[in-house]
C-alpha cells in the first residue's frame, strides 16, 4: 500500500501567491486613487463654473438696471456751492494695465428694495475681478466704495462697448456723440487657469 504525501502548499507557491496578491492590492490602490483625483477634480471644475455664471449673472442684474442718467458727484472742497457739482458720465468704461473697467449708475432693485447706486467692475492685483458699491447713484468723489469680490482666479478682464454706428470700441463714451449707454457690451474673461470666455449683453433698446 502506497504511502500518501501530506497536503499543502510549497514555499515557492506561497511566495508566488503573496505576490500575485501584493500586485492587485496595488493596482486597485491605483485605480481608487485615480477615481477619487477625478472626483475631486471633477468637483473643482464644477465649483469653478458655478463662480463664473454666478459672476455672469450679477453682472447681467446691474446691467438690465442700468441709468441713462449721469452722476451729481458733488464738489470736493468744502462749503461749495452745488453749481459745483461734478456730473460724472452715465457710463465710463477704459483700460488701465490689468484690463478694462466698468462704471455706471443703476436704478434701484425692486425686490430687494436695493436703492440706486453707482457700481463698477474691475480687475484688481489679486487676480480678482471686484464689485464696487457707492451707497448712492450721487456721491461725493471723496466716499470710498465698498469692494467685494465678484470672481477670483481671472489673468484678464476686458470690455468691449458697441456705439450706434454699430462699431466696438475700448471705451466709454468714445466721443461726445454717444448715447448715455452703448448699445451692447461684450465681456472677456480670460481665467489663470487657461479658459477664454466671452459673453454679449444687450444694454440700450
Amino acid at each position: 500500500m502506497a504511502r500518501r504525501e501530506p497536503g499543502g502548499f510549497t514555499l515557492v507557491e506561497l511566495l508566488a501567491a503573496l505576490l500575485i496578491l501584493s500586485l492587485l492590492a496595488l493596482m486597485s490602490y491605483r485605480s481608487l486613487g485615480a477615481v477619487l483625483d477625478t472626483r475631486e477634480h471633477l468637483r473643482d471644475e464644477a465649483a469653478k463654473w458655478r463662480r463664473v455664471e454666478a459672476f455672469f449673472a450679477r453682472f447681467e442684474s446691474d446691467l438690465r438696471l442700468a441709468a441713462p442718467r449721469p452722476a451729481r458727484a458733488a464738489a470736493a472742497a468744502v462749503g461749495a456751492a452745488a453749481a459745483d457739482a461734478v456730473p460724472l458720465p452715465a457710463w465710463r468704461g477704459g483700460a488701465d494695465t490689468r484690463g478694462s473697467y466698468a462704471e455706471f449708475s443703476r436704478f434701484g432693485a425692486a425686490e430687494d428694495v436695493d436703492l440706486p447706486r453707482r457700481v463698477a467692475y474691475r480687475l484688481n492685483e489679486r487676480h480678482e475681478v471686484e464689485l464696487w458699491l457707492w451707497p448712492a447713484a450721487d456721491a461725493a468723489p471723496e466716499t470710498p466704495p465698498s469692494r467685494y469680490t465678484a470672481l477670483a482666479g481671472v489673468g484678464r478682464f476686458e470690455v468691449q462697448y458697441l456705439n450706434a454706428a454699430l462699431v466696438w470700441t475700448d471705451a466709454w463714451p468714445g466721443s461726445a456723440a454717444d448715447a448715455p449707454l452703448p448699445r451692447a457690451l461684450r465681456v472677456r474673461v480670460l481665467l489663470d487657469t487657461g479658459e477664454d470666455i466671452v459673453r454679449m449683453f444687450a444694454v440700450a433698446a
